[in-house]
């Protein structure tokens, strides 16, 4: 072959665009290398840094528990207040801990700062403040390592290598009462919920996209459903919730009836800068064709808050990055029994 003829430099330019194109997808792959390896220390640097913020939380919390004097804290909320710093301490792993901060939080806001001696008091809100502060670097980091890991040539060539993938701390902030700048604390909004865990013919679940409009960076998935009315029963919420959010309707040709509950969730959550005390029971309901998703009977918040929704088989649930809840839907959608209802209710996350 003649180099230096017409076809021979075409070879040539061929050759030296692809040796050009995999030097740059190689310099390009190292600096996301590079990068992940500085985002995952600085997830490390983070958690420890909210790690500490917590634990000086729950030793500020426990000098109150142990000195307040006794006209602002009855010995049964001294009591209370010791057991549940303790219990933060003395946690191990990311769900523990986030369960006894959650505990924690609960004890803290019945407190009447305003009782408190003025050292005391600024002591805690300064414990209060650190913890905010350190969570939310902690989840920005979080944030950032997750969208990199994420992206299909990151995935596909394992630049990550072995490390496990980052997940959010999700506990419920102590915030100021609005317009009250004294620092007092309103105690979590308890809230019962009805969700539904809809089910097309090939075990598909239907799953809406949402964010908080306080954190509109860190985007979740979660079942239709939504409060239960006073008086009403948690049956009529989910179906009523249902209807409302998709268009589907239990009881229709082509639609089951709800079943249920399957389970019972209790999570303590901010939404909307709004701490929130929320039990959630969960329903199935099965559908055969799958029914159009009709979301024009959303709410203004459900607007402003819910992105899409999509068909989740259970093999992406168990693959997927993104946050999803209930946490264990891939593991409860791959067992039969649990879609069986028990009674009383699985207690699940």
């Amino acid at each position: 072959m003649n180099l230096f003829g017409p076809g021979g430099w075409l070879a040539v330019l061929i050759v030296a665009v692809v040796v050009v194109v995999l030097l740059v997808t190689a310099a390009v792959m190292i600096g996301r290398a590079r990068r992940l390896d500085r985002l995952h220390v600085r997830v490390d640097a983070a958690y420890h840094g909210l790690i500490d913020a917590l634990d000086r939380r729950a030793a500020v919390v426990r000098a109150v528990a142990a000195t307040a004097p006794p006209s602002s804290l009855t010995p049964t909320d001294r009591r209370a207040l010791r057991t549940a710093a303790r219990a933060v301490e003395g946690a191990r792993g990311a769900e523990a801990r986030e369960a006894a901060e959650n505990d924690l939080v609960v004890r803290r806001t019945a407190l009447d700062d305003a009782l408190l001696p003025p050292d005391l008091s600024a002591e805690l809100a300064d414990a209060d403040a650190r913890v905010v502060v350190a969570r939310r670097v902690h989840n920005d980091a979080i944030r950032d390592t997750r969208a990199l890991r994420g992206r299909r040539m990151v995935r596909v060539l394992h630049l990550a290598g072995t490390a496990p993938w980052p997940r959010y701390f999700e506990i419920a902030e102590a915030g100021e009462r609005p317009g009250d700048g004294d620092g007092a604390v309103d105690l979590p909004v308890a809230r019962d919920a009805a969700r539904v865990v809809v089910l097309d013919p090939d075990g598909r679940v239907l799953l809406f996209e949402g964010v908080d409009p306080a954190r509109p960076g860190e985007a979740f998935w979660f079942t239709p459903g939504g409060g239960v009315e006073p008086d009403e029963d948690p049956a009529d919420a989910a179906g009523r919730e249902l209807g409302q959010e998709t268009g589907i309707v239990a009881g229709k040709p082509g639609i089951g009836d709800l079943d249920g509950p399957l389970w019972v969730r209790d999570v303590i959550f901010d939404h909307d800068g709004v701490t929130y005390a929320a039990r959630e029971v969960f329903f199935v309901l099965r559908v055969d064709p799958v029914p159009t998703v009709d979301v024009s009977g959303f709410t203004e918040q459900e607007r402003r808050t819910v992105r899409r929704h999509r068909w989740w088989t259970r093999t992406e649930l168990a693959a997927t990055i993104d946050v999803v809840y209930p946490r264990q839907l891939a593991d409860l959608l791959g067992d039969p029994g649990s879609l069986a209802p028990p009674d009383p209710p699985v207690p699940i996350q």
